[in-house]
């Protein structure tokens, strides 16, 4: 079905539900998760752990550029003692535990496994530690999603170029063996790298997230080019060298909103919109010819030799390369907050990423928003982005690795209630009756956390934690209590 189903029918398919947004209520079958479909909750080392100075950890990107305090981190928070989860693990893993999710993705510290970024120095204390939070999850019959690297990786690293500089693509390979030689035999998911686009973006191209580096329309594309590769590499050690042995899987991360056309007949619109984002990984990995999108090559191709580049800005990858990456995943991971509509026009820094896309993202004022002004509550795109991942990529198993409502605080979080509620059954309806193929679901997050430039003015958990405190005492939302619900019963229950 999906291999052949168009956009159009998508917009159309998405139109006639939206039309009727009390179809999930009248269907019960429809509110119900499916027999060994994973529930689990997310959290990232930098975001949540602290300790950021202990024992031989070394310093990373995120440390860096926290510590210049000049006003690039909202009230120029650090993640130096975040949610003190180094020292805490074992009461967040009983409050997954009590919560009832069956499954807790976490991230490991580059720096704090090996503390020179090289694998020459493995850090005995930050491998302990991982071993010590994998097992508290297995003795509480949770199961670990290890992702390598969410986002802080070592500054000695980045001082050589960061994910500008191709010897990255080893660096990481070689931190990737060791975290497979340690926790393989526990762990039996991996995800290689989160969000490749948000780093390169973020951090090569506009520089609002560490590192910082303002390279706009060559950074983000060199930088992609290379963690492509690196999670490929990933991918292929544990391929040639673990699978065969521990029986795990490796699985791609992607980052995406729904770009829905603002004229449901816009067709072109929204696939230029969907190859520029979603389309540029996954395109190389899940594509039948593998390399980047053709739309995406012609359009950047064009774009520069207009702005007087002797070449394209987009790198090109050679023949075997695309080949190595081709199939390079046993899963696809993704997460998804938010929507914008798309209309044909001109945007963004000349040159970059968001001006080589020739489209305009706009949001609809009836939608209802968040303490981020970039995340707007539309549950209808979740079905439609999850319709289109399975028509354009042959339906691959898929996880919903973050998904989640931002405020600026509250204890009584209906609004983080109800926006789970609807997304869920939007993802629900995409596995019944679209058949799209959804094996997992991670909310973001557990705590609230420290939310990178935003510090700690956003909060995300289900569980609040309060900064003040020097014991960083956790209480539950009444979100938290609604999960509890859910996952008793395995099933949806109305927000009210």
């Amino acid at each position: 079905m999906f291999a052949t189903l168009s956009l159009r029918f998508c917009v159309f398919l998405f139109l006639a539900i939206a039309a009727n947004g009390e179809f999930a209520k009248r269907y019960e079958e429809y509110l119900s998760f499916p027999a060994n479909f994973v529930l689990g909750v997310a959290t990232a080392a930098y975001q949540i752990e602290g300790a950021w100075n202990v024992s031989d950890k070394g310093e990373s990107i995120w440390d860096r550029f926290s510590h210049y305090k000049d006003g690039r981190i909202f009230h120029n928070d650090t993640g130096d003692v975040a949610t003190n989860s180094y020292y805490q693990y074992k009461d967040d893993v009983a409050l997954v535990k009590k919560l009832g999710f069956t499954s807790y993705r976490f991230s490991v510290s580059w720096p704090r496994i090996l503390p020179t970024g090289f694998a020459n120095n493995v850090s005995q204390d930050g491998v302990n530690y991982y071993h010590n939070l994998i097992d508290e999850l297995l003795a509480n019959g949770i199961e670990p999603l290890l992702t390598l690297y969410h986002w802080d990786h070592p500054q000695v690293l980045e001082e050589a170029g960061g994910w500008l500089n191709s010897e990255m693509v080893d660096w990481f390979g070689d931190f990737a063996r060791i975290v497979y030689k340690e926790y393989g035999a526990k762990v039996k998911r991996f995800i290689p790298i989160n969000e490749p686009t948000s780093i390169c973006i973020n951090g090569y191209s506009t520089g609002i997230d560490a590192p910082g580096k303002k390279l706009h329309g060559i950074g983000e594309y060199l930088c992609i080019h290379n963690t492509i590769k690196a999670h490929a590499r990933a991918y292929r050690i544990y391929e040639k060298e673990f699978k065969p042995k521990q029986q795990g899987e490796v699985g791609f991360m992607f980052s995406t909103f729904a770009f829905m056309p603002q004229d449901p007949n816009d067709v072109l619109a929204a696939e230029i919109a969907f190859e520029f984002n979603a389309g540029w990984t996954l395109h190389p990995i899940y594509s039948q010819n593998g390399d980047y999108p053709e739309i995406m090559k012609s359009i950047v191709a064009e774009k520069s030799r207009q702005q007087g580049y002797t070449k394209s800005r987009l790198p090109v990858f050679e023949p075997e390369w695309i080949e190595y990456i081709r199939g390079a995943s046993d899963f696809l991971a993704v997460n998804h907050y938010t929507t914008r509509l798309v209309k044909l026009g001109e945007s963004g820094i000349v040159p970059s990423h968001e001006n080589d896309q020739s489209f305009v993202q706009l949001i609809d004022s009836s939608w209802e928003t968040s303490a981020s002004n970039w995340l707007k509550v539309v549950p209808q795109g979740f079905r439609y982005v999850l319709g289109q991942l399975a028509s354009k990529y042959g339906n691959p198993p898929m996880y919903v690795t973050e998904n989640g409502f931002s405020d600026t605080g509250l204890l009584n979080d209906f609004d983080r209630i109800k926006y789970y509620y609807e997304y869920l059954k939007e993802m629900l309806l995409a596995m019944y009756v679209d058949g799209v193929d959804v094996r997992g679901y991670y909310l973001w997050s557990l705590l609230d956390n420290f939310e990178w430039r935003r510090g700690y003015s956003e909060h995300f958990g289900i569980v609040s934690v309060d900064f003040n405190d020097l014991n960083k005492t956790r209480t539950l939302k009444d979100s938290a209590v609604w999960w509890q619900i859910v996952l008793a019963d395995t099933k949806l229950v109305p927000a009210e």
